[in-house]
Parts: C-alpha cells; structure tokens; sequence
C-alpha cells in the first residue's frame, strides 16, 4: 500500500475507508440490518459519508450522491460578514461526489461494485467504465462490474407491436459517444449532457456536473475516470430523443493527463465530441495523430468573449490540419443558452447517428484495452469463466427441454410425479376396486421406485462440472463461478423464451385454454437459470446416501452462500414440492455456523404477479430478488439477513429472513384449472411460515387483488387455528401525493369492507362461526396496517430515474415495521430448527384438502405436551396440598372429645367442609394463575396452543368439583367412623370397669394367700371368662339391603320397583352375565351383535372394571358406606352412556347389568362391614388386654416393679399403631412422589408419553393377549400396568422400606420431642416424681402429638391400669421403649415383602393417583377404540398420535364380516363412508365424521411410518384377532407384512415425538 499515491491514501483515511482498501469491502456487509438502515441521521463526520452514500444508494433513492459535506447548521445564527466564523480552509469537511464514487469502488471487492453499478444505473447515474487507481494514467476497464445490468427499451420499429428488447447492456451493440475536453474548456460538458439527455423541463443530473453539491469541489483520485450512460428509447416519438438506444462516456479531466483513457475512448467510440476553448500545441500533436478524424472526431468550442479571436485560430489551425468540416464543429456563445445550446448539440449527435455503420459492445472492448496498457477487471475470473461457459457449450444448440432431461435429471417427470402421489396420497381419491390400505401401499411402493430411480442417475459432465466449481476452494472462485452461470444462463433465456412469451401473450388474449396450459409448460421446460441447476444439486444431495463424499458437504456451502445473501429456493413451483431434507440440513449447518443462535423474524411479501413485490423487498433491504427476466420461475426463495449486534437485543431477531414467491393470481394462468389451489397452497405455505405478511395492493388490478385477499384471508384464518401469531401490512402501490392518506380513507374502509366480507366466507368453509370480522383473524388497525407507496418511476422508462418519494416511503414503512416489532415481546421467535419444523409440518398440511384438520405440528406437540406436563404438576401439588389438609382434619375428627355430643362433631364436620371449600378455591385460583403465567411465558411456543386455554381452564374447574366432592364424601366417612368407634368405645369402657373392678376383688381375696403363678393365672382366667360373658358386640348392619335401597332410589324414575320387589341381591351375580337379544333396541341391532358378540364384550369389559372397583374398595380397613354403592351406580351409567351410540341397549339391559354388578357388590361390601365391625367388636377389643390385665395382677400381687413394662405396654398398644398409622397416611403421597422423580418419572409425565411407554413395553413383551386386554378393557390393562410397575418399583432396591423408614423417623422425632416436653410444666419445670404426674404426663403428650397421631383413650387407660411407677422412672422407660420400638418397626419393614397389601391398606392409594394423572377423560376414538390424550379432563376434543386399523376396534366389513385394516386416519380423509348405530344405518362420508363425533380431531399420521405400530400388530395377529372377535381376518396388505418389530417401534417413537 506504501507504493500507492498519497492523495489516494489520504483521501481513504479521512473517509474512514482505508480498511477497505483494496477491494475488501463486501455486499454482505452492507445488507446487515442495524440502527443506521433504520434511522437515517445527518451525517456529523466525514467517515459516515460513504455509508450514507451506499445505504441510500441500496434503496435506490436518487438523492444518496446529495450529503457529500458535513452540515454548516451550526453557522445559521451567527453574523454573516463575521469573517471569523468562515475558516480558511474547510475542504476536510467535504469530498467530491466523484471522488466518493471512486473511492468506493476501488474499495469494493467485484460483487459489490457490481451491486453499485446495478443500483446506479438505476437512479439514472453514470457509472464508471474507466477506474484510475494509483494515478490518472493507470484504469481498469470495469467490465465485469457494469455485467449485471440488463436494461428494457422500446426501439421505434416494435412501437406498433409493443415489443421491446431486454439484453444485458454491456453485451448490446449500441453506438458509444465519448465527450472529453480539452485543458482550455470553460464549458460544463457532464451540464450539456445532462442536458442533452433529459427532456424538456425534467433536468437529470446523470453526470455529477460543477452546479451539484460538492460538485465544484476539487477532485483528489477522480481524475482519469470515464462515466458511460446509455440513452434507451421508450417507442414514443414525441418522448424520445434518440430512436435507437446510444451510449455515452464522460472523462473527467482533459485528454493530456488522460491520455490512455482518450485514446481508448477514440477508438472504441462511433464519435468524440472535443470540448475546448481553444486548442494548445501539445493537444494539437495528439489531436493530429489520431486515425479517422473526419467521421468521428466532433469538436464543441466555446466563444469566449475578450479572447474569442485568438482561441478561434487555434480551431481553424487544427480544422484544417484534419481536415474536419464546419459540420464536424458546434460553437456556443454567450448569446446563446445552456438549453438552447443543448439542442444544437444534440442535432449535431444525432446527424452524426444517421451515419454510424459499426458498432462495438462493452465485452468487445477488452482486448483494445489490453492493448493500449490498461487493465480489466475481468481478467481475475477468467478460470471461472471458462468454466460456466463449458456448461454452457454442452447445452449447445440443443433444446432446453431435451438437455434439462439429459443433464438435470431428477428435477423432471420423476420428481414432478413424486409431488403429484405425494398429494394423492393426502387425498385418497383413486383407490379404485382395492382397499385404501391397499392403494396406499402401492402408492409407497410407487414412491419408493421412483426414490430407487432418482438415487439410480449417474451423475451429469453438467452437475459434475457444476458441482466441482460450486465445491471451488476459496469463496472468491465459488461466487465468481456463479454468477457466470447468472449472467450466460439469464442471456440464454433472453434470447430463447422470448418467442414462446409473445406466443403465449397471443394465446392469453384470445383465452384459448388448452394452448395456454401448453405454453405455461413449454415456458416452464425451456426456462433454464443458475436455480435449476442448485435446485439439481439438492436434489443430488436429497436422494443421495448420507456417506457420500462428494456430496456431503454440499450443505455446509449452500449455507455458506445464504450467510452471504444469496436467495436460495425454498420451494420448486415448477414441481410444487420442497426437497426437504436439503433445505434442512442447509440451515441446520446455518444454524451450527450461528452458534444456534439464529432467532428468525420471517417476513414475506405476496400480491398479484408483475405489480413490483420483489421491488419492494429489494428497495426495503437492498437486496436483488430477481425482478424482470427471460425466464419463469415459480415458487418461493429465501433469503437471510443478518441483524447487527447494536439491533440484536432490541429486536429480539439474529436474522430477518425474507420469502420471495411468485405473483399470485396472473390473470393470465387465472383460466387453467389448478392455478387457484397452485396460489391457495403458495399463501397458505408462504404466510404460514411468515411472520410479517406484506400484501402488495395495485387497485389498478383490484379485480385480481380480490382473489388475492380472499386466498391470504384463508391463509390467515388457519394460522389463528393453529395458534401462529401474524403481523399483516396492506401496501398501497402508486398513491402518491401529499392528502393521499386522509384521501385514501374511503378506499381504505372500502378494502376492509372486502376482507370482512372475505373473512366471513373463509370462517364459513372453515367452519368457524365465531368468525365475523377481519379484526377477529388479525390485530389490524385501518390506520397503522396501510401504506401508501407512490409510482416507483419518477417519469416514462427507460430513461425515467426511481422515485425520491417511492425509496423514502418504503424507507419509513421498513423503519416503522421493524420499531413495532421492537417492542412486541410477546413470543419467543422460532429459531432454525423450529422454522424447519413449522416447514415440514406446513407442508404436510397442504397437500391436504381440509387443511386445519391436516395440521399437525411437532411444534404444536411439544408445546402441548410440556404444557400437559406442567399441568400434571399443578394438579398433583393441588391434589397433595388437600390431601395434607384432609389426612390433617380427618386426624382432628377422630381426636374429638368422646364426652361431647354428636351433634357437635356434626357441626365439626360442617365447619371443616367450609373450611376446605376456601382452601381448595385458594388451590383452585393458585393453579388458574400459573395457567395465566404459562400463557404469559415468550418461550415453549405456548402462542402454538392458545386454542387449548380453555380446555385446561375447564379442566381446573372440573379438577375443583371432584376434590370437593371426594374430600366431603371422606369427611362423612370420618364422622361415621368416629360416631361407630365412639358406640364400639362406650360398650368397652363399660366392661373395662367391671374387668378392673374384679381384678382388684381378685388381687383381694388372693393377698392372704400363697399361690404360684400357675394358680394365680388360673383364677385370673376364671374371673375373666365369668366378667366378659355378657359383653355384647355391634350390631350388624344390613349391607345387602342397604345396596338394594340405594339401588331403588337410582332407579325410581324408571318405574321399575315391582321388578325389584322380589329381587335378593345375595343370589345375583354368582354366574356369568350373558347378553341376549331382549337387550338391544333394534332388530338390526339383535341381529349383528348377537352375530359378532360385541355386547356381550362390552358387557364383561363393565363387569370387569366394576368388580374392580368394589374389590379395590372392600380391601380397606373402612366400613360400608351408601356413597359407595352411588359411586358404584356413577360408574355404570358413564359406561353405558358412552356405549349407547354404538350398541343402542334398552332398559331391560341397564336394569339386568346393575343388578348383576350390585348382587356382586352386596356381598363384597357385607365382608367389608364384617371385618370392620370384627376390628371394632368390644369382645375382641378387651381381649386384647387380657393379657396385659394378667400381668398387672400377678405383679400387684407379688408387689413387683413394673415401671418398665408399663412403658413397654404403652408403647406397644397405644404409639405403635398410632405409628404406623402416620406412617400409612402419608406414604401414597411419598410412593406417587417416588414414582415422579424415579426412572419411570417420564411415563407419567404426560398422557402421550404413558401411551409411548406402555405400547413399546407390549411390543417388546410380544403377547397377544396383553394386546386383547389392552384394546379391549383399556382402563383394567393400565390400572394393572401401573400396579404392578409400582409394586416393581417399590421392591427394588428395598425403596417402599426407605420411604417408610423416612417418615418412621419423622414420627419418631416428633414423640421424641413431645415426650421432653410434656414431662416439664409450662415454666419448664420438670413434673413432680409421683405417680399422679403420670397422668399429666400422658396429657401433656396428648396435647403436643394431637395434630400428627390419634390415642385410644381405651387402650391408654388399659395400660395405665393400676400403674404404681413415679413419672420420672416412666418417662425414662417410654423413652427407651420407643428407640426400641423404633428399631423393632424399622426391622419389620426391612423384612416384608409384600408390597400388594401394603399397597391395598393406604387410605391414599398411589395407584389410583398415578391413574388419574394419565388416564384423563378415557374416551375412545368412535372408529378404532384408540384412547384420548389430551391434557385435563374437561377438553372440548378428544385426540390421540396415532391412532389404529379399524378392525382393531371390532370393526369389520358388513357383507364379508372380514376385520376392516383400513386406519381412521387414512378414512377419514377419503372419500369412503361409513354408518353405524349413531348415523341409525345411513351411509354417512368419513370425511364429515365431524357431524356425530364433533368432539374429536382425527388427525392424519405425522409420518406413514407412524402408523407401522398397528400396521404391525395387524399383521402379526390378523388370524388371532378374528378368532377372538368371531371374525374373518383383514385383507392386510402384503407391504404390512415386511414391518419389523424394530420398525413398528420406531414408527412409534415418530408418533410420539420420543428421541430416545
């Protein structure tokens, strides 16, 4: 750098560019999206000239060249004739326009000059054709910058036609122009020019020119620059000035310092127009030396007044010497003006153009460069270069329909039918004479064939060659590989489509269809670009084997180019079809590249074809959609841009990624038959993926906008149904003028009128009512969500600039866009590998005709499924938190004072029962504000299942009543408890004082006596079988008539009581239940479930889970209670509710079932009230202390010690039962915790995940039956699962004798302390040592353990009897006893091993919790019997991941009674029919099931693998399953036959989400 000239070296440090320098600015750089694209400032240094420049030069906005020196505001106030205010110098301020231009070129590397070159000559300036570097002399011929620029005109001959020419302009053979100068030249010729090439009043400074800002400023590096502009005719002869286009070229600085440049200019131009005010020797000898003067050299002179003499010989001389004509000189002077003048000049060129016979384009140019010493900035690419254009010789002369088949193979017909079965598939419209089963698997094995072809193609000499310089080793070669590639392939189709493009034109216009839809595809199979061959090289990559080298690290450079801004293709229109697994793993190594940190705000622009969408997103973002081309291209690309870290945070985005699709709607393909599904599935696909909708609104095209609207309503709609949150801009195209807003209110109302309309009509084929207005779909606010954009031409093209008004009006809507968004935090954006998900899952939903009903998401799944999680968690810690509270009060029922009244125990309960109201409601609100907060959360993309809020809501309130209600029912039963253990109590203290009373008589008679122990004991057994002979027990209570009451009151609308006059339960039930015809309804009904026996299973499956219930409930240690036989009742009539639709029973059948269930509950519940009163029966009760009362009576008579024993007694028949009783009352709750936090914890975690965890485990357990069970009694086969899993778990590694260890040393230490306390006084003073203190002691102790064990106050007197002990020595015996109490439980614990009865004993049974946490509502899909999972109890639809082949569920076929294979799936999206019992035997269509089962959502598979499981199943069991549904096995198709068990259980896990 040392070696370059200072002035450039200078200049770059004072414009902060010396980093750049050379050539190390990127595009890339400029397209990041931070606070200065956002707020455009006034620049306050020179360092921020050049980017104000470049980012308002990316917008197009032709004012970007007008700050070119800082602001002189600060001088506005200050005294004008202050000369002190005016430095001398402030040219360090300022830089030159022209300098800036070159400077940052020289900076650029080749992309982005090519980017400045495109933009420039699109704001209507000059761009540099010659670049000085290093000094004047040294250019650079910029050919490959000024490569991009395609430009469209209309030449006078194609004005009739309305034909016009695109070309490439550097390629196009147009007439060059040069004006130069000479070192005496007082005239402005960039003015002239400018003047030259505008059009009456419409002055376009296209040349930077002395009267511009910074314009007169000195050039530093500028010198030696040539600028060339093209003049092209728009086909109007009252608006052209030229009839043909003519390009000119502009040298700054006169021809002596620029010598190289002047020559080239001459030589390579048609003419040179010399302006001079006179002519020096020097000049003259370069003048004189050139070759050809006559016809091309043109000299323009300025008359100066005062020296016009001399100056004028010195013309003549040099005429004469060349022998020019007065016709090859135009003077000006100072009579005449600069317009006047311009037009003699302009006469001059275009004489000069009528005899122009050869002309030279720019790529003809570098060799005459070489030539005269200067570089071209080509010449670094010519490796690359050689390259495309040998692809390009392989195509030849060839038609690009047969080379596209030869070289592009998989993008053809194979991969177009793959999109088209892939939708059949979805449809299911052609299943012809076979099964759906049938046709699908031919389907897949249709698809799987042409997967074999398309991995089958050997590799193309075109995608070789391709593939090879894509995988280039450096970047530099990659990017200059491909656009090559760009630039000849987009010639090609210029020059080869344009004839079929005027044909289809001609077609439209007279709306002959066929012939249009010929066309469209002809265009589309001769349409050859740079995407089709990256379209080839991903699918290459798709179909290839995952191990394959040269393909494999295809992704990491496709990723490389989307980091740099390149548009890839999202979606091939042409196919209608995504090559998913490339576009995945390109942006997952995007995604790597990131760090993962690659939050996306998706934004996305639709509207009708050709009405400037992509315009607008390249304004908005300075990117290059393509926006004009030979070619037709469909379907969506994308496009990243990176935010900057000062936007980062603020924005809450590490990119903004842009889709740009198609035009929606041409009205030219509006008549072909599919094009509106085509546009439906583009919007649907595009805004579903976005979130930022921009609609591009032309009103002069409001009839197609129409369509439009309505296909983007409908895309709306089913992004609210889906819980995906939408941002949507109406943009207002041409609305200029300053009252266009407050003007365009009409038009606005009136377009909201239309989408209100609009929306009505998508909710309605939605079938969503609740729909009325736009506003319900989105937030839109008539004002802030419309923006007016006025024309983006300021004037007729081609020669019209862009529009100041239309870059600064987009500016504001991008700035005002991007500040809103600002501030809305309400989601977390979806990174990479949630976008893709959403993709994956869009996409499927397309296909599909109904396509909310299609949706299914893994997104939504797992959103749902952490929500159903979290919601297991609050309503198990609701649940603990009651049961503490119950297990708290049912403690203080039992505790109450034995000497008060029932009625004051009543009123106890009363009051407890509003006390638990308040506490379950505090519970209740508790869990509806985390449920709130949940839905407040930004991550787990809780915006996906806003729909479910009510569903988990509902659930709470039904959570609420159930507690209530079992809580109350507990309370009674505490209350009954206590009122029969009170009655059980007073009988025994009863007999205790006669017993006492006689062993003291005993004790009497037998002092004076010498006895041993052996006669001792034998008149204490007489005394005691003579004081115990009367004891009378409880009385029984009548249980079987009981049930029979309870039963009479449940029926007593039925009028059924003659029928249960004669009725004895006791007898009923003992043989098995059969059905019989007298059951059914109808005689059709009679008739086939008599046939299939599917009653009479429905009948056992009842009997079955009743028998369980009653069985579970009699294995407690509680009495009988009539809430039992409702509940009972409850249970039945839920059974048969559900079981109504499908078996239509009758009256006979309820009665006759209910009675048969009670005839086994009567007897069952007897035992229990038989055992109860057994535990309670007095006798029994004082018997127990038999032999305690024996002990106290041999010590009283031999006056022994028995302090010890007494503690040891109390011990023994007061705390160890209390003991294990805390113990009990809580271990449930501790085996339910255990179980949550244990390896089983994830089966419980969710409904979806239980279902996962027990089908893989009858999968692996392979036993037909389980699956029977499992199908069929679905309720029974979990209760049992979840049993026996818990009894696994609490046998291994002893956890059931750990857990009850841990709460044995928690009532331990709780009677530890409470025995210290109590043997002090309140002033903690020690008791007296009398034996009175005992008493106290045992009180006190009563009064501190109240709350945590309940004491039998018999057993406590019993013990206690006659105790001669002082309390001291009693305490401090009580206190071993316990430790030794302690280690004696501890002991008995670490030996049993039988879980099952301790399990069955719990007053909370872990198993009933475990199975309410996972069982939810335990409704049935109506086809195949698949249980729901959705989260809570009280949703409004029932679903499930996968659901089952019909026959699984008892379905079969009514003619063949073969089982039906076909999955609900597969039905409910075809166009079979069904009819059943609900439909009363009418034919009904599956796909509007919705009728008679409203309530659940069918869903299709996620995968065809995930259905594999029942797939399986089938297969493996067909005969089997027949067998036990009394039918004939399904027609299973034979691909059913080649599922692995491996496979099933990894369709499985894709059902259920599950990576393990």
């Amino acid at each position: 750098m040392s070696t370059q000239p200072t002035a450039l070296l200078n200049l770059l440090s004072r414009l902060g560019l010396k980093d750049f320098y050379p050539n190390k600015l990127t595009l890339r750089s400029l397209l990041e999206i931070n606070k200065n694209s956002l707020h455009e400032k006034q620049v306050s240094s020179v360092q921020e000239i050049p980017w104000y420049f470049l980012r308002n030069l990316f917008k197009i906005n032709a004012e970007c060249r007008s700050c070119t020196q800082l602001s002189t505001d600060h001088y506005k106030d200050d005294d004008p004739f202050d000369l002190d205010h005016y430095p001398d110098d402030d040219s360090d301020n300022k830089v030159n326009p022209l300098d800036l231009i070159v400077a940052l070129f020289l900076c650029a590397d080749s992309f982005l000059q090519q980017e400045m070159a495109l933009k420039m000559s699109m704001c209507q300036f000059s761009v540099p054709l010659l670049l000085p570097y290093g000094n004047k002399s040294q250019c650079s011929l910029m050919l490959w910058a000024l490569r991009d620029i395609v430009k469209e005109w209309r030449p006078h001959d194609l004005s009739e036609s309305k034909g016009f020419v695109e070309d490439n302009i550097v390629q196009t053979h147009v007439p060059l122009y040069s004006f130069v100068r000479l070192k005496n030249c007082s005239l402005s010729k960039s003015q002239l020019l400018n003047l030259v090439l505008s059009r009456g009043q419409q002055n376009q400074n296209i040349f930077i020119h002395r009267d511009i800002e910074g314009g007169a400023l000195k050039r530093e590096i500028a010198d030696g620059l040539v600028e060339v502009c093209w003049y092209l005719p728009c086909g109007r002869e009252n608006l052209d000035i030229f009839s043909e286009p003519v390009a000119f070229t502009n040298l700054r600085e006169n021809i002596c310092e620029s010598l190289a440049q002047f020559n080239f200019l001459f030589q390579v131009s048609a003419a040179t127009f010399v302006f001079l005010d006179k002519v020096e020797e020097n000049e003259e000898k370069i003048l004189t030396s050139l070759q050809d003067v006559k016809s091309k050299l043109f000299l323009v002179v300025n008359r100066r007044d005062g020296s016009a003499r001399e100056d004028m010989k010195t013309v003549k001389t040099i005429m004469e010497k060349l022998a020019l004509p007065n016709s090859n000189v135009t003077i000006a002077d100072s009579k005449v003006n600069k317009a006047e003048f311009s037009k003699k000049l302009c006469a001059a060129i275009k004489t000069s153009l009528a005899q122009v016979t050869t002309t030279m384009n720019i790529t003809d140019m570098p060799a005459k460069a070489t030539e005269l010493g200067l570089s071209v900035d080509e010449c670094k690419s010519d490796e690359e270069k050689k390259a495309a254009e040998d692809i390009m010789k392989g195509i030849g002369m060839r038609r690009i329909p047969d080379y596209k088949k030869q070289q592009l193979p998989l993008q053809g017909e194979n991969w177009k039918r793959l999109a088209q079965i892939e939708k059949e598939e979805c449809r299911m419209k052609k299943s012809g004479d076979s099964g759906l089963e049938q046709c699908i698997a031919k389907i897949q094995e249709e698809k799987q064939g042409i997967k074999n072809k398309q991995r089958e193609y050997k590799l193309s000499k075109g995608m070789e060659s391709f593939i090879d310089n894509f995988s280039a080793k450096t970047k530099e070669k990659r990017d200059f590989f491909l656009k090559w590639m760009k630039l000849m392939l987009d010639k090609q189709s210029r020059n080869k489509l344009s004839v079929l493009r005027n044909k289809f034109k001609e077609e439209c216009k007279n709306k002959n269809v066929k012939l249009i839809a010929e066309l469209d595809k002809a265009l589309l199979e001769s349409s050859l670009g740079i995407e089709h061959y990256m379209r080839e090289m991903g699918l290459i990559y798709e179909f290839s084997v995952p191990s394959q080298d040269k393909i494999s690290h295809l992704p990491h450079l496709a990723a490389e180019m989307l980091w740099d801004g390149y548009p890839l293709e999202l979606l091939d229109g042409d196919a209608s079809n995504i090559s998913e697994r490339w576009v995945t793993d390109v942006l997952m190594e995007l995604h790597k590249k990131v760090g993962g940190k690659s939050r996306l705000l998706v934004l996305t622009v639709l509207g009708v074809q050709s009405t400037g969408k992509s315009t607008l997103l390249n304004t908005m973002f300075g990117v290059q959609f393509p926006v004009s081309s030979g070619r037709c291209t469909r379907g969506a690309f994308m496009l990243f841009l990176r935010v900057g870290q000062d936007l980062k945070s603020e924005l809450n985005y590490d990119f903004i990624l842009l889709i740009d699709t198609e035009g929606l709607k041409s009205p030219d393909l509006a008549q072909l038959e599919d094009s509106y599904e085509h546009d439906n599935q583009l919007a649907t696909f595009v805004v579903g993926l976005s979130d930022v909708t921009i609609i591009n609104v032309a009103m002069e095209n409001f009839a197609e906008m129409k369509d439009v609207l309505q296909i983007t309503v409908h895309a709306f709609l089913r992004m609210k149904q889906i819980g995906k949150k939408h941002i949507c801009h109406f943009v207002h195209q041409n609305v200029g003028g300053v009252s266009a807003h407050s003007k365009g209110m009409t038009e606005r109302k009136h377009l909201l009128d239309q989408l209100n309309e609009m929306t009505l009509i998508a909710a309605e084929m939605e079938k969503q009512p609740g729909i009325k207005a736009f506003t319900d779909v989105l937030d839109y606010d008539i004002e802030k969500n419309n923006w007016n954009i006025p024309g983006l031409w300021h004037g007729t093209p081609p020669m019209a600039p862009v529009n100041t008004g239309y870059s600064e009006a987009v500016a504001d809507f991008k700035k005002n866009l991007l500040e809103t968004l600002k501030g809305d935090r309400s989601t977390e954006p979806s990174q990479i590998p949630e976008f893709l998900e959403w993709m994956r899952s869009l996409w499927k939903a397309v296909k599909y005709e109904n396509f909310i009903f299609s949706f299914r998401n893994t997104l939504v799944a797992h959103a749902y499924d952490n929500l159903c999680k979290e919601f297991n968690q609050w309503e198990w810690d609701f649940r603990k938190e009651i049961f503490n509270w119950q297990t708290g009060a049912e403690l203080e029922i039992l505790n109450a004072d034995n000497e008060t009244q029932v009625e004051n125990w009543k009123k106890l309960v009363d009051s407890k029962k509003e006390k638990v109201k308040h506490k379950i409601k505090e519970q209740q609100t508790l869990m509806e504000k985390k449920l709130h907060d949940y839905y407040k959360r930004k991550d787990r993309n809780v915006n996906l299942i806003e729909r479910y809020k009510a569903d988990f809501f509902n659930s709470i309130t039904g959570l609420t009543k159930e507690v209530q209600h079992s809580v109350s029912t507990k309370l009674d039963h505490s209350l009954d408890l206590k009122i029969y253990t009170k009655k059980a109590e007073d009988i025994q203290r009863k007999y205790r004082g006669v017993i006492e009373k006689q062993v003291m008589k005993l004790l009497s008679d037998c002092k004076n006596s010498r006895l041993s122990d052996q006669q001792l004991t034998q008149e204490f057994e007489k005394m005691w079988s003579r004081a115990t002979a009367d004891i009378c027990g409880l009385k029984e209570e009548d249980i079987v008539g009981c049930v029979m009451e309870q039963l009479r009151k449940h029926f007593a609308n039925l009028n059924v009581n003659e029928e249960l006059q004669n009725i004895d339960l006791k007898e009923i039930g003992k043989s098995q239940f059969k059905t019989s015809r007298e059951h059914m309804e109808s005689m059709m009904q009679q008739i086939k479930q008599f046939f299939v026996g599917d009653l009479q299973s429905f009948a056992d499956s009842v009997i079955e889970s009743c028998t369980r219930f009653i069985r579970d409930k009699a294995k407690t240690n509680e009495d009988y209670h009539d809430s039992l036989t409702r509940d009972l009742l409850e249970r039945i009539d839920k059974s048969l509710t559900e079981s109504y639709r499908r078996h239509k029973t009758n009256k006979r059948f309820e009665i006759d079932l209910k009675l048969h269930i009670c005839g086994i509950a009567a007897r069952e519940f007897l035992k229990m009230h038989k055992r109860f009163l057994s535990e309670k029966n007095p006798q029994n009760q004082l018997e127990k202390y038999k032999a305690q009362y024996l002990s106290d009576f041999l010590d009283l008579y031999k006056q022994r010690d028995h302090c010890q024993r007494k503690a040891a007694d109390f011990v023994r028949v007061c705390l160890k039962p209390a003991m294990k009783n805390y113990i009990n009352r809580s271990l449930g709750i501790d085996i339910v915790e255990e179980m949550l936090t244990s390896s089983h914890s994830a089966e419980y975690s969710s409904r979806s995940f239980f279902q996962y965890s027990i089908q893989k485990e009858l999968l692996q357990k392979g036993d037909f039956q389980s699956f029977v069970k499992y199908i069929g009694n679905y309720e029974i086969y979990v209760k049992d699962w979840i049993f026996q899993h818990i009894e696994q778990k609490m046998s291994e590694e002893k956890t059931l004798c750990k857990l009850m260890n841990k709460n044995l040393q928690v009532i331990v230490k709780k009677i530890t302390e409470a025995t210290e306390q109590a043997s002090k006084r309140r002033d903690g003073v020690l008791l007296p040592d009398d034996k009175e203190s005992i008493t106290e002691f045992i009180n006190n102790m009563h009064k501190h353990l109240i709350k945590d064990i309940s004491i039998s106050v018999e057993d406590e007197k019993a013990t206690l009897f006659q105790i001669q002990s002082t309390c001291h020595p009693f305490v401090k015996s009580l206190k071993a006893s316990i430790q030794d109490l302690k280690s004696q439980l501890q002991e008995e614990f670490s030996k049993s091993e039988d879980v099952t009865e301790v399990l069955n004993k719990l007053p909370i049974k872990p198993q009933d919790e475990l199975f309410k946490r996972v069982f939810g509502c335990g409704k049935q899909c109506p086809f195949c019997k698949v249980p729901c999972e959705a989260g809570g109890k009280d949703h409004q639809q029932h679903h499930a991941a996968v659901h089952r082949p019909e026959g699984l569920g008892r379905f079969r076929n009514e003619p063949s009674n073969k089982l039906v294979e076909t999955l609900c799936t597969t039905l409910v999206n075809s166009d079979t029919m069904f009819r059943n019992a609900d439909t009363k035997s009418e034919w009904h269509p599956y796909k509007d099931y919705t009728k008679y089962y409203p309530d659940w959502q069918i869903s299709p598979d996620s995968t065809i693998e995930a259905s594999d499981y029942w797939k399986y199943v089938l297969a493996q069991y067909n005969e089997r399953f027949a067998k036990e549904y009394r039918a004939e096995p399904a027609n299973v198709p034979e691909a059913w036959r080649g599922i692995t068990k491996k496979k099933a259980l990894k369709g499985l896990k894709e059902a259920f989400n599950v990576n393990e």
